[in-house]
C-alpha cells in the first residue's frame, strides 16, 4: 500500500536525530581528553566536558531522557489503531524541536533553546493523549 505511517517514519527520523547527536557529542567531547585515555580502559574520573562539548553532551543526555518516551508512545499507537491529526500533528513537533533544540543548545543560545524543547515535549504529550482518546 502506501509504506509505513507517516508517524512511524519519523520515529525512524527520530533514531536517525539521536545518533546524530551521539557522535556530534562523542567527536567534541574526544577532543577535549587524553588519547590515551580515549584509547584505554576509562576507569579514571575524568571531569565533565566543557564548552561547547558539554552542552552537546547535556543535549543528548536530554533527548535520551525523552526519545524513549516518545518512541513507546508512537509504537502504543500505532498498535492501537489510534493514529491521526493529533499523533502526526505530535510526531511532527517532537522531531522538529528535538533537531533544532541541539544546535541552540551547542550555540549557547538560551530562551529559545527551551521554547524548541517545550514545543517537542507538547509534541510528546499530544501523542500519548492520542492513545487515550
Amino acid at each position: 500500500m502506501g509504506g509505513p505511517a507517516v508517524e512511524l517514519r519519523l520515529l525512524g527520523l527520530a533514531v536517525v536525530i539521536g545518533l546524530v547527536q551521539l557522535v556530534w557529542a562523542t567527536l567534541a567531547g574526544a577532543a577535549q581528553r587524553d588519547k590515551k585515555w580515549l584509547a584505554g580502559p576509562r576507569d579514571e574520573t575524568v571531569p565533565a566536558y566543557s564548552g561547547c562539548a558539554g552542552r552537546l553532551d547535556r543535549a543528548f543526555k536530554n533527548y535520551m531522557e525523552t526519545f524513549p518516551f516518545f518512541a513507546a508512545a508512537v509504537v502504543t499507537a500505532y498498535l492501537a489503531s489510534k493514529l491521526g491529526p493529533l499523533t502526526l500533528w505530535g510526531s511532527g513537533l517532537y522531531v522538529a524541536g528535538r533537531a533544532l533544540y541541539a544546535p541552540l543548545y551547542a550555540s549557547g543560545v538560551p530562551v529559545i533553546r527551551s521554547l524548541v524543547w517545550a514545543v517537542s515535549t507538547v509534541g510528546l504529550v499530544m501523542v500519548v493523549v492520542a492513545i487515550f482518546l
